[in-house]
């Protein structure tokens, strides 16, 4: 293990130390947002510190076992501990260097996903809310909880657009990567003559800000606007104003939430969305000036980019960044999205860990 990875890790065990002692503080025991803070900040470094501290009783046993082979009778077996445990340390050294690669900030948070239909009219819609259906689910076996922020179906169901807030531990970590551009082909109900068609959608996956004061919105830049929702909701919701629309005059994002009976639900709401999206606009502009000096290899999640290929006549879906096709079409529909969004995360890993070496 290099020096500088070394005191590397022994800083990280006395911060773990350091912060166990200040949770125990009545001060910050009663400063809920320090708390959350100090705990967030601990349970990242509990595994690298419990990674290091087994990378230290082993190296110690191989150092033990190296003082036995001066003893005739137990050099054979100071051999095998010292093989085993070189074999033992190396892993945990690959394991460390993984721990230690630069985190994003926003792994952990919640988020707001966002399904626009593309190209292919009514089939397009139609499969955004297929994919709103596969996300839910993911989001069902990960026990996250879900809320549908804003909705705005298609006569012929799914949904010219849909907005659904996901809320779990890692969340943002584990979808961040299904930003982009989605591609179905298949065969719709109304086609009549058995043609494959093919259609589009966009998501975009944006991290919830923890606070609304994290995200500097001047009121006197905003417009806000209600008017009656339209659609279902029964007689009541069409006679008041409850519907609000709010729009950032300074970067023009707009955003529409009608979906509950009280306006001021619904501009709680609106509000949400719209510091997720000056967010994420922070982040994709900052990530656009990083991605000028090297490329990413997982790609940048910009709306236009094609990401995914759905093909259901073949039963096959294709994540075109890492060149990966998957012939479990129904099983990813379904929400099984572990194998697809893990190869994503170790490219990226890989990524990082090259990047690394070139330093």
């Amino acid at each position: 293990m290099k020096a500088s990875m070394r005191e590397r890790l022994e800083q990280l065990s006395r911060r773990l130390v350091e912060i166990d002692a200040l949770l125990a503080t009545p001060e910050v025991g009663s400063d809920v947002g320090e708390f959350r803070k100090l705990s967030r900040e601990r349970a990242e470094l509990e595994p690298v510190v419990q990674a290091f501290d087994a990378f230290v009783r082993v190296e110690s046993d191989v150092e033990a076992a190296r003082e036995m082979l001066a003893d005739p009778d137990m050099k054979a077996m100071a051999e095998e501990e010292i093989e085993t445990g070189r074999a033992r340390m190396s892993a945990l050294a690959d394991e460390l260097q993984l721990l230690l690669l630069p985190k994003d900030p926003d792994d952990a948070r919640n988020l707001f996903l966002e399904i626009r239909a593309g190209t292919g009219g009514d089939e397009s819609a139609l499969f955004a809310g297929d994919l709103l259906r596969m996300y839910l689910r993911h989001a069902e076996r990960n026990r996250w909880q879900t809320e549908i922020m804003s909705e705005s179906p298609s006569e012929l169901g799914g949904y010219k657009e849909v907005i659904v807030r996901l809320a779990g531990e890692g969340a943002y970590g584990k979808l961040k990567f299904e930003s982009g551009g989605h591609r179905v082909q298949r065969v719709p109900e109304t086609e009549a003559q058995g043609r494959i068609h093919t259609s589009a959608c966009t998501v975009a996956v944006m991290p919830e800000p923890d606070e609304m004061a994290e995200i500097n919105i001047n009121p006197s830049e905003l417009r806000i606007d209600t008017f009656r929702a339209s659609g279902a909701g029964g007689q009541h919701i069409n006679k008041t104003d409850s519907a609000v629309r709010i729009t950032h005059l300074p970067t023009g994002l707009v955003v529409e939430c009608q979906d509950d009976r009280s306006q001021h639900r619904n501009r709680d709401k609106a509000m949400k969305v719209l510091a997720a999206r000056l967010h994420d606009k922070e982040v994709r502009e900052r990530q656009a000036k990083e991605a000028a000096q090297r490329k990413s290899l997982v790609g940048s999640g910009d709306r236009s980019e094609r990401i995914r290929t759905y093909n259901y006549p073949q039963g096959r879906i294709t994540d075109h960044r890492i060149n990966l096709t998957l012939y479990k079409l129904q099983h990813v529909l379904d929400g099984d999205l572990d194998e697809i969004t893990g190869a994503l995360l170790a490219e990226h890993q890989a990524e990082l860990l090259a990047a690394l070496g070139e330093a």
